[in-house]
């Protein structure tokens, strides 16, 4: 059987219009009235993006982040910060799927998995030696702010350095990924945004520094579709958001995503999210 999914491209959105979208993928999955979506994006002006449950405890610098322009947002996804540059440094994936949508949906590391494989093969096609890596998560009581400091089930590394920061949040039958995938980076800001993680790059790396070349978020887009496509004989089709998910999205862009409680403290109106 030849699993369906729709193939979103968006423009870049600020974190609030991102995470909206998100999420409204996710409701719209969950309700049955939309398909299976892969979608990939990202972000203006750069945003650094909260975990769900992730505490704003210093170790982010806010100041130097509003003096660089960077805005901030919480995700519904679990995990770290991430600073999400814009598309010259950085390409975001989404991933919004239910049970049954393929083997494993219903399972929370196989969906880690099946999600890795796409990515694993579509970086391989841009010449990066990627392994997929069974790690055990890190501990949560010692939990670093920036999401490439720490380990999650099935890593995607180049020679013991992740490439890949990836989060789920399971809702019903139905579940979220997004990660980002570093094309490049910009240390002096990563050092500026997150003071006391020591070196940021230490654990990490980019498709810059794999390549010796950085691909274009084009590039990238073409290449990680055709791996999902190649891994798992994907059929994935060009598609638009339906009114009820823009409808969706502005709402919770407005009322949660973009709210003060939210961001700073994981409060939002629960009508948004009733099933």
């Amino acid at each position: 059987m030849i699993t369906r999914f729709r193939l979103l491209v968006t423009e870049p959105l600020d974190g609030a219009a991102n995470m909206a979208l998100d999420e409204a993928l996710l409701l719209s999955r969950l309700r049955h009235q939309g398909p299976p979506t892969l979608r990939f994006f990202a972000w203006a002006p750069p945003t650094v993006s909260l975990g769900y449950g992730q505490r704003l405890d210093g170790r982010i610098d806010l100041d130097e982040a509003r003096a660089l322009g960077i805005g901030l947002v919480r995700r519904q996804t679990g995990g770290s910060a991430i600073l999400h540059e814009g598309p010259d440094l950085e390409i975001t994936y989404s991933v919004a799927a239910s049970a049954g949508d393929f083997e494993g949906a219903g399972d929370l590391l196989e969906t880690y998995r099946w999600i890795g494989a796409g990515l694993q093969a579509g970086l391989a096609a841009l010449g990066a030696p990627v392994e997929m890596v069974p790690v055990q998560p890190s501990d949560p009581a010692a939990m670093p702010a920036f999401c490439f400091a720490r380990t999650g089930s099935f890593e995607l590394e180049v020679e013991g350095k992740k490439l890949v920061g990836s989060a789920q949040r399971r809702q019903g039958a139905a579940f979220l990924q997004h990660g980002a995938i570093m094309l490049g980076a910009d240390p002096a800001r990563l050092r500026r945004v997150f003071p006391g993680e020591g070196d940021p790059l230490e654990g990490m790396t980019t498709l810059e520094a794999t390549l010796g070349r950085r691909p274009s978020f084009d590039e990238a887009v073409a290449a990680l579709s055709a791996g999902f496509r190649q891994a798992h004989g994907l059929a994935l089709e060009g598609g638009e958001l339906s009114a009820e998910e823009t409808e969706l999205a502005g709402s919770l862009a407005r009322d949660k995503y973009g709210t003060h409680d939210w961001t700073w403290s994981g409060r939002a109106p629960r009508a948004l999210t009733i099933v």
